[in-house]
């Protein structure tokens, strides 16, 4: 299905005026990348709007070679909708959602990125499917379309058919996802190193570190102790500890991290440990041993129970497409596995 003549792997992204231009340069790259490390059958990419003409993006880049929508005939085995500041717009134009709609019948899988999802509901692709999209959008799409079931939080979602993700960089990560899939985790994982990018975040991954949810809390020694926890992973962070280096009373600490961070001194450190874990179990080959001794945990059980509280998942499914052989550890060779 969709294999475009034999040719290769049919991929047809939709655009329009006002898409973000990162949404269709993250899965054409990836996917060209793909086809250079002998992608087989290769992905036959194919940009396609409304008019036939090329979209300008919300950048102001405008992105040609673009094929006419409704010009489009045969099989397509991957459609993907972008979206972009242009996407309140598309999902209201009739001729691009009657479009999408037909092409959807002839797709193996339809896929939409960030704000596309809107496009894809608009279309009524996504009556009773579980959906994500952009976190700051969630809310707003449920609202809009209320037999479409949305949930903000995961990277990307696959329910049946259809895959829908978060915003912009998610792209990435959903491609990656479609390339494992269809070619399996080795060529997805060499595809995430020529991009130096993290091999591939799992789907159910928050889409915002917890870091990044909030502004940075306005007390200079909370912003410090923030600076030098994340900075020391491997070092003492236990409360005492913080407490003394701030010199302030392990009471008074908890009370400031208790009003501007609404959590404990230990439980932020637990969170730092955890998120940078995440990152270097991803990026590199270090066995879960090594990354847990890095990261301050003191054993890789420890940090596969931090993984489940965090994430919900196993620390073998964070690291999931390191499946290659992995050239021996030093610290792991001295250091019994725990």
């Amino acid at each position: 299905m969709g294999l475009g003549g034999g040719l290769g792997r049919r991929f047809v992204v939709v655009a329009y005026d006002g898409a973000q231009i990162l949404d269709v340069a993250c899965p054409c790259g990836a996917l060209e990348v793909a086809n250079s490390h002998g992608a087989s059958p290769p992905y036959v990419v194919e940009l396609a709007t409304v008019s036939g003409a090329g979209a300008r993006s919300s950048s102001g880049i405008v992105v040609g070679g673009a094929r006419r929508l409704a010009s489009l005939t045969g099989e397509i085995d991957t459609l993907l909708v972008v979206g972009g500041a242009g996407t309140w717009a598309a999902a209201t134009d009739q001729r691009l959602l009657g479009q999408v709609r037909r092409l959807a019948q002839r797709s193996r899988r339809v896929a939409s990125v960030c704000t596309g999802t809107f496009v894809l509901a608009a279309a009524g692709l996504l009556d009773d499917r579980r959906v994500t999209t952009h976190w700051g959008y969630g809310a707003s799409l449920a609202a809009e379309f209320p037999s479409v079931t949305v949930d903000p939080a995961p990277l990307y979602i696959r329910d049946g058919n259809v895959y829908t993700s978060a915003g912009v960089t998610s792209a990435l990560d959903l491609t990656l996802a479609l390339i494992e899939d269809d070619h399996g985790p080795t060529l997805a994982r060499e595809v995430a190193r020529e991009l130096v990018t993290y091999l591939h975040r799992p789907a159910d991954q928050a889409q915002i570190s917890t870091f990044l949810a909030a502004p940075p809390p306005s007390n200079r020694l909370v912003r410090d102790l923030l600076a030098h926890i994340t900075a020391n992973l491997a070092d003492d962070l236990s409360p005492s500890a913080l407490a003394a280096r701030a010199g302030v009373t392990s009471r008074h600490l908890n009370r400031l991290f208790a009003t501007h961070l609404g959590t404990t001194p230990a439980r932020a450190v637990r969170l730092a440990r955890t998120e940078a874990a995440a990152q270097l179990a991803r990026a590199s080959e270090l066995s879960l041993a090594a990354v847990a001794r890095r990261c301050g945990f003191r054993s890789a059980t420890t940090l596969r129970q931090a993984f489940l509280d965090h994430y919900g998942v196993s620390g073998d499914k964070i690291r999931r497409m390191a499946d290659m052989p992995r050239p021996l550890d030093p610290e792991t060779a001295k250091t019994p596995r725990a």
